[in-house]
């Protein structure tokens, strides 16, 4: 199959290299220097440095041409980069079946991605989502990883999971879009929290109450926007949630982590240096659970921290003196 990945950060970068090795594969982005530099030197030097990309993996520096004449297009743009990315595939003349692999929500418009392309590709049905726990550099290094792709076509879902699953990644087909968008989106914000927990030395019981609550909140809206509770249960929900909130590699945890230590967000994120989705969706989420009167305690604290100054022991005590009620 002729692969044409969109977007050469750390996650593109690491699906493209895998699936070189069984895929005619083309990588594009929008740094041309950064693509130059990795056509050379066979490293993304910036997200992946100690990463080695296979020879057979392809750079195209021209957009349009990186559209053309593939069997698959994987966008994998950040969430705020999602709409340009669609904008310009909206003037090819044709296009093949798209998935995309960004998991968050639209800043400002509150827009799932499957409801950003449905408004952008209104004639394109051939489309899905991929998510699930997924470190990329363990993807670029080879290492077992399960991931859900999603359509409301269960059709495409099927072929799409045989012909890209392999070489150490099994994927699983599912017909939930929503819910698998959501889990994907929300588990950024609970990592977030789970940074703050263990920033504070809280212990491991703490954290396994903030997860399996955070959990509680996940199903909550996703069910309300439409998604199914059995698809939070899945790889994309608690699978993503889990790797997410305990490991050392989620940029979303570390930003949990610096706050906790009473770092000012400005200096955490310019420290990062890549983007940690679950800042924005955290926004856009505890808006959108008030609009809709969806009970959301977690986030909406985690917000309090990000956007009002609120110190994380405060926070945690606030969180922990709430009114109790029945678990479910």
């Amino acid at each position: 199959m002729k692969l044409s990945v969109l977007g050469a950060g750390a996650w593109g970068t690491a699906l493209a290299a895998h699936w070189a090795g069984s895929h005619n594969v083309r990588l594009w982005g929008r740094n041309t220097d950064e693509l130059t530099a990795m056509h050379t030197r066979r490293i993304n030097a910036r997200y992946l440095p100690d990463c080695p990309l296979p020879a057979a993996l392809a750079f195209e520096p021209d957009f349009d041409r990186a559209a053309a004449g593939a069997d698959l297009l994987v966008v994998s743009v950040p969430s705020h980069g999602l709409r340009a990315t669609l904008t310009a595939l909206a003037r090819q003349p044709t296009l093949p079946p798209l998935i995309w692999v960004c998991k968050g929500y639209e800043t400002g418009s509150g827009l799932l991605p499957h409801q950003l392309v449905a408004a952008l590709l209104p004639d394109h049905s051939a489309v899905g989502v991929l998510s699930g726990p997924s470190f990329a550099v363990e993807v670029a290094r080879g290492l077992p990883t399960a991931l859900t792709l999603a359509s409301s076509d269960s059709t495409l879902a099927q072929r799409l999971a045989e012909t890209l699953s392999g070489s150490g990644m099994r994927i699983y087909a599912h017909d939930d879009v929503c819910g698998v968008e959501i889990g994907g989106a929300l588990k950024n914000v609970m990592a977030i929290a789970a940074g703050i927990c263990d920033g504070l030395a809280l212990g491991h019981n703490a954290r396994a109450a903030l997860i399996t609550r955070g959990l509680a909140e996940m199903t909550r809206l996703g069910v309300h926007q439409g998604g199914r509770a059995e698809t939070f249960m899945g790889l994309s929900g608690l699978g993503d949630l889990i790797l997410t909130a305990t490991g050392d590699l989620s940029r979303n945890r570390r930003v949990g982590l610096q706050l906790a230590r009473g770092q000012a967000l400005d200096a955490i994120l310019a420290d990062l240096g890549q983007v940690a989705e679950g800042v924005a969706t955290a926004r856009e989420v505890n808006s959108l659970a008030r609009r809709l009167g969806v009970d959301m305690p977690i986030v909406h604290t985690v917000c309090q921290m990000l956007d009002e100054g609120l110190p994380a022991a405060q926070a945690v005590e606030a969180l922990l003196n709430r009114d109790i009620r029945t678990e479910f």
